[in-house]
C-alpha cells in the first residue's frame, strides 16, 4: 500500500467514525423520546463496534510513515477520532436510560405520552419496488409516513442519505405514525414475510 492509499484509508476510517457516531445520537434520541428499547438496543450494539473502529484507525495512523509534517496534522484528526467516541460513548449512555427503565423525567415523559410515533423495522425482500432505489427516489415517507433513521445491513448499521441506495435484504428501521408501519412493511416486503433474524 503506497503512501497515498494509506492517506485515503485513514481518511475513510475516519469518515466511519464521524458518521456511526453522529447516528448514535440520532438513534438515542429516537430510543428516548419513542421510549424504544429495540432502538437502545441498537445504539448499545453500535457503541460495541466503535470501540475497534477507534483502535484501528488509531493504530493506522500512528503506524503510518508519513514525514513529520504530515504526521503532525493527523495529530489533530486523531483527537477528533477520541471526540467521535466520546460521542459514542454519551449516544450509550442516553440509550442505558431506556434499557434500565430508568423513570424519565417529567417533561420528558409528558413528550413520550403526547408523541403519536413508533420505531419499525421493515425487511427489503426479492419483490420490493424498492430496491435498487436511493431513499431519495423512494420516497418513503411521502408513501408510508415513516421516515428512515437507519439501514443495517451485512451486520452493520448504516446512516442513511438521500443517495444512498436500497439493497435486498437491507433492514429498514424506520419512526413514524402508527398508521404508516403497514404500508412501509407492503412496501418493503410485499409478498412474504422476512424473519429478521435470518438477515442479521
Amino acid at each position: 500500500m503506497n503512501q497515498q492509499e494509506r492517506f485515503e484509508e485513514i481518511v475513510d476510517q475516519f469518515v466511519e467514525l464521524k458518521d456511526t457516531s453522529e447516528l448514535m445520537i440520532e438513534l438515542a434520541y429516537s430510543a428516548l423520546f419513542l421510549n424504544s428499547k429495540e432502538l437502545a438496543e441498537e445504539v448499545q450494539r453500535l457503541e460495541e463496534s466503535m470501540d475497534k473502529l477507534h483502535t484501528d484507525f488509531e493504530l493506522l495512523a500512528l503506524t503510518s510513515d508519513f514525514t513529520e509534517e504530515e504526521a503532525s496534522g493527523f495529530l489533530g484528526l486523531i483527537r477528533l477520532g477520541v471526540a467521535t467516541e466520546r460521542i459514542a460513548d454519551a449516544a450509550a449512555e442516553m440509550a442505558e436510560v431506556v434499557l434500565r427503565g430508568i423513570e424519565p423525567h417529567p417533561v420528558l415523559k409528558l413528550s413520550i405520552k403526547e408523541a403519536e410515533e413508533t420505531v419499525t423495522q421493515a425487511c427489503v425482500t426479492r419483490n420490493s419496488p424498492l430496491i435498487g432505489k436511493t431513499l431519495k427516489q423512494a420516497c418513503v415517507p411521502e408513501e408510508t409516513g415513516m421516515s428512515i433513521l437507519a439501514i443495517k445491513r451485512e451486520g452493520k448499521t448504516l446512516r442513511p442519505k438521500a443517495d444512498s441506495q436500497i439493497k435486498l435484504g437491507d433492514i429498514l428501521i424506520a419512526s413514524g405514525y402508527a398508521d404508516g408501519v403497514e404500508d412501509l412493511q407492503k412496501l418493503a416486503s410485499p409478498e412474504e414475510v422476512c424473519d429478521l433474524d435470518d438477515v442479521e
